[in-house]
C-alpha cells in the first residue's frame, strides 16, 4: 500500500492520543494527513501527529487497536515517517512531531523504531524543533534512557487511575510493572539530567471505560504529580467502538472530561487538595457547575481581604487565577487596592470574584445570596 494511504489511516487513528487540551485544537486547513493544531503558550502550533502502526499485542477492551479487533492493520517504516515529516517541516507546514504507536511484536521492538525516527531527525538531519515521544508500556529502562535525550516531551498513558481500574479494561498490562515503574525511571533520569525531555512527562486517562469515579482519578493525579513529577494529565472520553468488547457500554459525556480538566487545573496550577473539590455521592463532579465555584461555596475562608489574604486564599477566589494572584501580591506591597476596577485591569473576572472578596474591610457583594 502506498505511503500516503497508510499515512491517512494511521494519522486518523492518532486522534486517540491527546497532545494538548483545548476546544480550539483542530486539524490544519492544509489538506494533508497528520497535520493538527495544538496549543502551547497560548499559541496555535501545527504539528505532525501519527501512529507508527495500528497493530497491537495488548487487549485493551475499549481500544480500536486492541489485538482482538478485526480490521486492517498497517505499519509505517521508519524511513516513510522521517521522509514525510521532513517534507512537511521544510515546507513550513508543521513545527513539531508527536509520535505514538500500537505495540507490534514487543514493547522494545516498537520503542526501537520510534527512537530511530527521532535519532535520524536529530542526528542525521540536524532537526532541533519539538518532538513528543510516547513511551510504550513495558519498554525497557535502556530504551527509555535512549529516548529521553531525543525528546522534548515524553508520555505514557496510565489509561486508568488505579490497578483495579486497569484490570477492568486489560488483562495484558500491569499497572505497577508496565506503567508506574516506567514513570519512576523517567523521573529518576530527569533528576539526573535536566536536558532529558525538558518539557517533562505527561499522561492520559480514558474516562468512563471502567467504574472509576472522578474522585479516584483526581486523587491518583494528585499523588502522581507529587511522587513522579508528571506535568499534566489529559482525558479521553470513552466512546464505544464496534467490534471491541466494550462496544455496548455507554458513551462518556464530553462534559465529564471538560470538568475533569477544570478540576485538574485546580490541583496542578492552583494547588488545591482533592478534599477541597466537591463531588456528588457517587464521587463524580457536577457537569453543570464550575468546580472552583462549587468549592468556594463550601469554604469557610470567604470573603477574603484582597489587601492581606495570602496567595493560597487568593487562588481559591473564583475569577482569580495564578497570574492575577501574583500581580495582586506584588502591587499591594506598594499601594493597597481601593476598587474592583483596579482588579479588573489585572485580569480578575470581577463578576465571579465580588461575592468572595473584601476591599479594605468592605464587602463587594453578598455571599449569602449565593448560599
Amino acid at each position: 500500500m502506498e505511503t500516503l494511504r497508510k499515512m491517512q489511516v494511521l494519522c486518523d487513528y492518532s486522534q486517540y492520543d491527546i497532545c494538548d487540551y483545548s476546544t480550539d485544537i483542530k486539524r490544519s486547513d492544509i489538506n494533508l494527513p497528520g497535520i493538527y493544531h495544538t496549543i502551547a503558550n497560548s499559541c496555535k502550533i501545527p504539528i505532525f501527529k501519527v501512529l507508527m502502526t495500528n497493530k497491537c499485542v495488548f487487549d485493551c477492551k475499549y481500544c480500536i487497536n486492541q489485538s482482538k479487533h478485526k480490521f486492517t492493520r498497517l505499519e509505517l517504516e521508519v524511513e516513510e515517517i522521517t521522509k514525510v515529516f521532513l517534507d512537511y517541516y521544510q515546507k513550513n507546514y508543521v513545527h513539531g512531531l508527536f509520535l505514538s504507536s500500537g505495540i507490534v511484536n514487543s514493547s522494545n521492538y516498537t520503542m526501537e523504531n520510534m527512537i530511530e525516527v527521532a535519532r535520524i531527525l536529530r542526528k542525521d538531519y540536524g532537526y532541533n524543533d519539538y518532538i513528543h515521544l510516547k513511551i510504550v508500556p513495558g519498554a525497557s529502562k535502556e530504551s527509555i534512557k535512549r529516548a529521553m535525550p531525543l525528546a522534548d516531551r515524553v508520555s505514557i498513558n496510565f489509561e486508568s487511575a488505579t490497578p483495579d481500574g486497569l484490570s477492568e479494561i486489560s488483562s495484558t498490562k500491569s499497572f505497577k510493572k508496565d506503567i508506574l515503574r516506567r514513570f519512576k525511571w523517567i523521573d529518576s533520569m530527569k533528576k539526573k539530567n535536566k536536558k532529558f525531555a525538558p518539557s517533562g512527562a505527561t499522561t492520559q486517562f480514558v474516562i468512563g471505560a471502567n467504574g472509576e469515579t472522578d474522585h479516584e482519578v483526581l486523587a491518583s493525579i494528585k499523588s502522581f504529580y507529587k511522587k513522579l513529577n508528571i506535568q499534566r494529565s489529559y482525558f479521553s472520553a470513552f466512546d464505544p467502538v464496534d467490534g471491541t468488547e466494550f462496544e455496548n457500554k455507554e458513551k462518556c459525556s464530553s462534559k465529564r472530561t471538560t470538568q475533569l480538566y477544570h478540576a485538574e487545573a485546580l490541583i496542578n496550577s492552583y494547588k488545591f487538595d482533592v478534599d477541597e473539590i466537591v463531588f456528588n455521592k457517587n464521587g463524580l463532579l457536577s457537569e453543570d457547575e464550575d468546580p472552583k465555584y462549587l468549592s468556594a461555596l463550601n469554604m469557610s475562608i470567604f470573603p477574603v481581604e484582597i489587601n492581606s489574604a495570602p496567595i493560597n486564599e487568593l487562588l481559591r477566589v473564583p475569577g482569580i487565577g495564578p497570574k492575577s494572584a501574583s500581580k495582586i501580591i506584588n502591587i499591594r506591597k506598594k499601594m493597597p487596592f481601593k476598587t474592583v476596577n483596579e482588579l479588573k485591569r489585572l485580569g480578575v473576572i470581577v463578576s465571579r470574584a465580588e461575592p468572595f472578596i473584601k476591599l479594605n474591610g468592605d464587602f463587594q457583594a453578598s455571599l449569602d445570596k449565593l448560599l
